[in-house]
Formats: structure tokens, sequence, C-alpha cells
């Protein structure tokens, strides 16, 4: 069941009552003292206007637990805290009061501070309590740079020093030999920084200060693979319970340049899909553009910075553009740096070269349909005239992220159930960037002949930013490594078909896909869904035993997958590649064969099914997750193949063939015929049952797909008439 922060009733104090699920009790068993109720950080975030990353620090404090009595008391603590010390602005002058008064107080603040190079002082500032201009200790900033880098949120304790502070009480034994403290300038005179009465006495980061990253990846093993991805995404906020698993892979997208160095990745689609959430609410490491506006300078660095002056890229793990179609840089040479920095993660300044690892992220919005904007230009279009059709800026994003197959957030996307702190996640991410598991790949799978340089480079890093966040601890077998790859292959393709419109000839080679080292002399090359709309099942007639199936996914949406069947020399054996381990899929295409085999001479005598063995690679084209609905399309596959006979072309088939030899009526004959008019196809085989269902289906699809109609409940009737015998 999805829990959405509007299904929880509240009780006394605010709090739900709560039961926890299967993940929850694991959660709460593996990671103790590092765990949260997401339900509480929505409850405390009404009206506190703080990141989620502060929130959950101190969740994480005083409500790390199961415990109702103790989460209730954590929660009234916490409640004052954000009520006596964090600083709201309209408060400003209130909190300052009580600094004076109480002569030291303690505060939640963001603090920033910058160079007075000609007072050789750190000059500092509060974001909400608006003091500015006071002198913020060295130790600080060496300490944590990034206060020098638009400021972090921290707990401190300002002190307030009197006037009367300033009167050395030893002057009277010591004379004018002692060194006296300076004082405050007359009426009159220009003050600075160091004439401000308000003084840091300590200063704490709201991050974990140390996390134990072998302890934490310890707890993988404890987890299955779709347990793992859940407690991720609900440690982030979201409910992936509400999420179809490739769009669990988009969310999981998202925080691959957290957790990989130098990565280069864009999202583009429609508008409220959450696009800067992960880098705004989720880590302290990331620093978001609003507008995409900035300076060269600020990005990277001035052509008259010193030693220790490089820019934002120096200091965040992830620098993310917002709203990229306003993105803008004053120096004419900004897009050349990038381009270079995107390449290599190197740069130069003056007569500097510098070197950092901050991930680059793009977001924005396409305003319209994506068919509509391939018909007419590419999808990098909403880019500003500065980078528009530049395909060397291009050719260094490593993944173009579909933000069109990204739902808009809604309540039922936002977790109630437990999750990491986010602060333990983003330092997760952190420790997780200074390792490399690119070479998995090359444990069972060799890239095809279409990559270049580039194109290896940005699916080697997807690939490891992803496989760092599902398999940590590197325990990952065929079946795991392909399914990141596909997606790894997949978000560099769109990349390469983009620069195909751009620049033609020079980016042509964009059928990107993997050998299997188990298969050598088959290549698989990973489609453009987006794309495939229109043209995924060609006219033309098919290989021998290749036909296409229509059916419901596991996670509901129907879809079209391509069976590709081939018979070769053996002894009546049925072997079944890309379907993983789910035997419930393998089941239903066994049931397929074995009556393949008790049926197949009373299509075509002399078959000799004993004679060989059948090999099935299922292919999920659309990337919409497996199906326990193609059986009947296997069935015809393997008649195909075992006659060596094609399918007609533009050929869909639905329905199921169950072991017993039945057929099932095919359901939502509305719906698969609407799947089967997008993806190209111009004939579907139906059983003559189904004439009544048509009457009820628009003209349009009735018109647009021709149905080829065979003896209801008859298997190897269907079969004839898909091989036009």
């Amino acid at each position: 069941m999805v829990m959405s922060v509007s299904d929880t009733q509240e009780t006394v104090g605010g709090i739900a009552p709560y039961t926890k699920d299967a993940l929850d009790e694991k959660i709460v068993r593996e990671f103790p003292g590092k765990i949260v109720r997401k339900d509480l950080t929505a409850l405390m975030k009404r009206g506190a206007g703080v990141p989620t990353f502060v929130l959950e620090y101190l969740l994480g404090m005083y409500c790390a637990t199961d415990d109702q009595a103790a989460i209730e008391a954590g929660v009234s603590r916490i409640r004052k805290i954000l009520t006596e010390n964090y600083v709201r602005p309209e408060e400003s002058e209130k909190i300052k009061s009580k600094i004076r008064e109480l002569g030291q107080y303690t505060v939640i603040d963001r603090v920033s501070a910058r160079l007075d190079e000609y007072a050789d002082i750190y000059v500092g500032s509060f974001t909400n309590l608006g003091i500015g201009d006071f002198v913020m200790p060295e130790d600080y900033v060496r300490r944590y740079s990034k206060i020098l880098m638009g400021g972090i949120w921290c707990i401190m304790r300002i002190q307030y020093l009197r006037p009367e502070d300033d009167v050395d009480p030893l002057d009277d034994i010591f004379g004018d030999g002692a060194k006296k403290k300076p004082k405050r300038p007359k009426s009159g005179k220009k003050r600075g920084a160091q004439d401000s009465p308000f003084k840091i006495v300590s200063l704490a980061p709201i991050q974990m200060p140390n996390l134990d990253l072998e302890e934490l990846v310890s707890h993988r093993q404890a987890f299955t693979v779709d347990e793992w991805i859940r407690m991720l995404l609900r440690s982030a906020g979201y409910e992936p319970d509400a999420l179809t698993r490739r769009e669990q892979m988009h969310f999981l997208e998202r925080m691959v340049p957290l957790i990989e160095r130098n990565y280069n990745m864009c999202e583009l689609g429609p508008r409220g899909t959450g696009k800067s959430h992960i880098y705004t609410e989720v880590s302290p490491y990331s620093y978001l553009l609003s507008g995409g506006q900035t300076t060269t300078a600020k990005l990277f660095a001035s052509n008259a910075a010193r030693h220790g002056g490089i820019g934002l890229v120096g200091h965040w793990d992830v620098v993310a553009f917002d709203e990229v179609a306003g993105m803008h840089f004053k120096d004419a040479n900004a897009v050349q740096i990038m381009k270079g920095y995107m390449a290599n993660g190197t740069f130069g300044r003056g007569t500097d070269s510098y070197n950092a690892e901050a991930s680059m992220v793009f977001e924005g919005n396409i305003n319209d349909s994506v068919q509509n904007v391939l018909k007419t230009t590419h999808l990098f279009d909403p880019f500003p005239p500065e980078f528009n059709n530049d395909s060397a800026f291009f050719d260094r994003i490593h993944c173009y992220l579909p933000g069109w197959e990204v739902p808009k957030m809604r309540g039922e996307l936002l977790t109630c159930r437990y999750g990491l702190i986010t602060d333990c996640l983003s330092e997760f991410f952190k420790e997780m960037r200074k390792r490399d598991y690119t070479h998995y790949i090359d444990d069972y799978f060799r890239l095809n002949n279409d990559f270049n340089r580039r194109d290896e480079i940005g699916v080697r890093k997807t690939f490891s930013g992803l496989a760092k966040l599902v398999f940590p601890d590197g325990q990952m077998g065929k079946e795991d490594v392909r399914m990141l790859l596909e997606y790894a292959i997949e978000g560099r393709r769109r990349v390469k078909e983009q620069l195909k419109i751009m620049a033609g000839i020079e980016f042509i080679d964009v059928n990107l896909g993997y050998i299997d080292l188990d298969a050598p002399g088959t290549v698989n090359v990973i489609p453009m869904p987006e794309q495939a709309e229109d043209t995924l099942v060609p006219d033309a007639p098919l290989m021998p035993g290749h036909v296409f199936g229509i059916g419901r996914s596991l996670d509901g949406e129907y879809a079209v997958y391509k069976l590709e069947n081939k018979a070769v020399s053996g002894e009546g054996k049925f072997q079944v590649e890309g379907v993983g381990s789910r035997r419930a899929v393998k089941d239903t295409l066994n049931a397929a064969f074995q009556q393949f085999r008790d049926n197949a001479a009373l299509i075509s005598r002399g078959m000799g099914i004993d004679s060989h063995d059948y090999l099935l690679f299922f292919n999920d084209l659309q990337r919409k997750g497996l199906s326990l609905e193609v059986s009947l399309a296997e069935f015809v596959g393997l008649c195909s193949a075992a006659a060596g006979r094609p399918v007609l072309g533009g050929l869909v088939v639905p329905g199921i063939l169950r072991l017993s030899g039945t057929l099932e009526p095919v359901a939502d004959l509305e719906d698969v015929l609407r799947v089967a008019k997008n993806s190209g196809a111009t004939r579907i085989l139906l059983p003559m049952s189904s004439i009544a269902d048509l009457q009820s289906v628009s003209t349009e699809l009735v018109g647009s797909v021709s149905p080829i109609f065979y003896d209801t409940g008859d298997a190897v009737s269907a079969a004839t008439h898909a091989l036009g015998v």
C-alpha cells in the first residue's frame, strides 16, 4: 500500500499513528541511529522554510528510533529548538536582542564569508539573522571552505561584546606594555567588521561528522535489489511503490552526479517533476544556480585569482544549472572553458591551471511533446543561443535523462515511510565518489563498434554511478550488470541521436549497443523509446523466428516486446535470455515451448523439433518491464524459427497461451490497438471472438491496424495465419 503525506491522520502533537511495513522493519533493524520517519520530516517542514537535510539532522539526533514515546519527546524538543534557535528573517531583531541580553545565544542559520584583502580578514554574514560584516574566525574558513562559496547551514553560538568588554582588566598591572583589545571607533568614524559586537564562539555544520562507509555498505546484503532501490528512494523522500521500475531508475539517475566525479548530465522535461529537489533538499554538497546565470570567475576562477581562488567547481560535488534556457555568461570564452572542464575536469585561468571534480547538471523545461520537438528540431533546443547547436559542447554530456517520462510530483510520490536521514545518504554519496565501478561491465559484456571514446566514457560513468548506488558492495550478477548497462547506453545514445540531427555524418554511428561475451555473434542495440514510437515495428518481413508481441508489463503498462527465436542443431532444448531470474516469466515462455512441441507438426511436417535447440532473447524494447502475456507470440516465433518462415511484415501478436493449451481472450482491445498503432504496426493477430469487441473501438484505431483473424482458442490457427500459410 502506498502511503502519502495526505494519508496520515494527525493525533496529539501532530504525530500520526504508524504501522511499519516489511521494508521499514528491515531498515530500522539494519541502520539504527541513522534512520528517520519521512512523515516526521514532512510534519516538521511545514512552515519551517529550511532544507530537508537541516531538519533531518535534528530528527536524526532526537528521533532516530521506532519508539513512539521517544519520537514524540524528540519532536517536541525539535519544535522548541526551531522556535527558539532557528532564525526566521522576520524575527531577526528579536534574536539579536536575545544575543545582547544573554551575552551568548545559539542559533541555526546559514553563514557565509568573504575575504577583505585590505583588512586581511574574513568578513562573515548571516542569511536570516541580518548580521553582516563581522570577523569570521580563520579556523572555520580553513575547515569549511564552502563558507566562502555561498555559505552553509550551521549551529552556532554567538557572543555579544559590550563596550566595557574592551577594557583590559590587567592594564593597571602591566601598564602600557600590555596588548590591549582594539577600541571601537568614535562616533562618525567609518565602522568595519572588526568593530562588530557579534562574534562566533563555536560553529558546527549541519552534517554528519563522519560516516563508516564499510559498515554501511556491509548491510547491502540484507536487502534484495528491489528493497535496496526502494530504501534509497525513500531516503531521498520519494515513495517507490508509486513508481514503475523505469521511473525508479530515472530518480536514481538524478543521484548519479552526486556519487560520480566529473559527471555531466542533462534533464529536460515538463515543469513540476522535481528536477532540482535532490540538489537542494537532500545534499549539502550541491550548488544550484537558479536561473542559470553566473560568471566565469564565480564558476571556475578569476584571471587575477591567487592560489586557492578556485570557484564553485572546486568547492562543491555538483553544480546544477536550473532553467537552462536562462543560462548566460558575460565572458565570451565561458563556453569554451566549460567544454574543456566537462571533457577532462581541468581548466586554465590566466597563467594557472586547475583541476576539480564537480559534476555538471543541466535542467530545464520542454514545452511541447517530445514527438513534436523531434519533428522540427532536437532535444537540446531549450538551451540558449550560446550553446544551441554547439555539438562539441553537447558531446561532453554523459547522459540525457528523459524528463518527459518522470511523473509530476504529487502527494503519493512523497514517502511517509522510514529511510536513512538525508545527511547519512549524502555522506554515502560523497564517500562513494572515491570508488570506480566501470570495470564490472567487462566481466560479461563488450561495447559494440559504434562507440567512440566519448561514448564509452559516458556509458561507463553512468554505469559506475548506478552500480555504486544499487550495488555498493560490488556484488552483482550478469543480469544486474545488463540492466544498468542498457540504461546507461540509452542515456548516452539519446545524446548521440541529437548530435546526429545537429551535425549529420560526424555522428552517424548512433546504434550503440553491447555484445554478450557468451554470445559473441549477436549485437544488442539499445533503442530509443521516444524515436521508436512510430517505427518500432517495421512493415518489412523479419528474420524467421522473430516476432513482436503485445502484453501488459509486470507494472501494468501495455508494451511491445520483440521475441527473437533461433533454431540451432541440438536435442530439443529451450533456452531463454533477457528475463533475468523472473521465474514467472520463464514459466509462461516454457508453456509456449511445450505447446510448440505438442503442436508444431500440425503446422508444417518434417520440422525436426527434436534435432534442434531453440534459443530465445526476450527484448523489452520500450523499457516497460517484463510481461507474462506474450506466450502466444512466443509460440508463433518458435513455429517461425522451426519452419524457417518469417511472420507477416508489420504484425504484432497479443494473447496468452496456457500450459493446458487454452487461449485467453484478448482483453482491453482498444488499449492493445493503440499500443500497436503507436509502435508502427500495420497488422494485428486476433481471435474471431474479438470481432464483437471491435464494435466499441474507435474507427481511427480500427482503420490504422488491420486485424488478421484466427479460429478462437486455436493456437495452431493463429500460427498459420501469422506465417501466411
